[in-house]
């Protein structure tokens, strides 16, 4: 591998990291000011993770999405079109959490978070499916991200029934 296609390659994969992280910015704008005020006020079930585990969990599980994006770009082009599909499924994904912050977060709103959240873990489960015929590295780097969002899944809806 040459100098220049090295350089792209990395480029890329900066690209992914940048566009998870912008999306976790988002979400974090629609997050700040309940996750202090009103999230704590809410009844959870006993068990819920601490809140400082949400932050070093996110940092991970978007780290590993964007390298699993990464490795899905960087196949040989007999796979273009799977590649193409896998990578607009990412983004959707990627737009759904981001989204699934202000239905939930900054509309205080755990009913409007189910269908988004739900929806999301759909999404997941199929890029799940693509990744496991496509690069068995990618595949492995997505399974924390659908084990979280299930867990996110029940928690909201816990939270929903609960309030």
């Amino acid at each position: 591998m040459t100098i220049r296609p090295r350089l792209n390659s990395a480029l890329v994969l900066v690209a992914f990291l940048a566009a998870a992280f912008a999306a976790a910015a988002l979400g974090g704008l629609a997050t700040a000011s309940s996750v202090k005020t009103w999230y704590p006020t809410l009844a959870k079930p006993a068990w819920t993770p601490p809140p400082w585990l949400f932050g070093p969990a996110w940092t991970l599980l978007y780290t590993a999405m964007s390298v699993a994006a990464w490795r899905v770009w960087r196949l040989p082009a007999d796979s273009t079109a799977a590649r193409a599909c896998t990578l607009r499924l990412w983004w959707a994904q990627l737009a759904l959490n981001a989204a699934w912050s202000w239905a939930f977060f900054y509309f205080r709103n755990p009913a409007a978070g189910l269908p988004v959240i739900a929806a999301l873990l759909v999404l997941l489960v199929l890029l799940q499916i693509r990744l496991l015929r496509l690069d068995r590295v990618a595949a492995a780097l997505w399974v924390p991200y659908v084990l979280w969002v299930s867990f996110a899944s029940a928690l909201n809806f816990e939270i929903w029934r609960l309030n």
